[in-house]
């Protein structure tokens, strides 16, 4: 995961880095890795020019379906919207 924003940050895709479903393209990405039996995600955005934001990072927890839940989407939205204001207010 470490590996993915490291490439977002020099401008380059991880390969295993794949657009968040609901987010309308490849602004939101999302990267999946398993270690020791248990799934974790970490999301960022790749929306703006000079930063990459992470905006959520968390083990998946449902053994059923590979959806992200709906809070995890939900807590993803309302950072993204905080990420957003956060680069207006620094490009000022």
């Amino acid at each position: 995961m470490g590996e993915a924003i490291y490439r977002a940050q020099q401008g380059r895709e991880h390969p295993a880095a794949k657009a968040l479903k609901g987010f309308g393209g490849r602004s939101v990405l999302e990267v999946i890795d398993d270690y020791d039996g248990d799934t974790y995600r970490a999301v960022y955005t790749i929306r703006f020019a000079e930063a990459v934001y992470v905006l959520h990072a968390f083990q998946k927890k449902a053994k059923k379906g590979i959806a992200t839940p709906r809070h995890e989407i939900d807590l993803i939205r309302r950072r993204l919207k905080r990420a957003e204001d956060h680069f207006r207010g620094i490009q000022g």
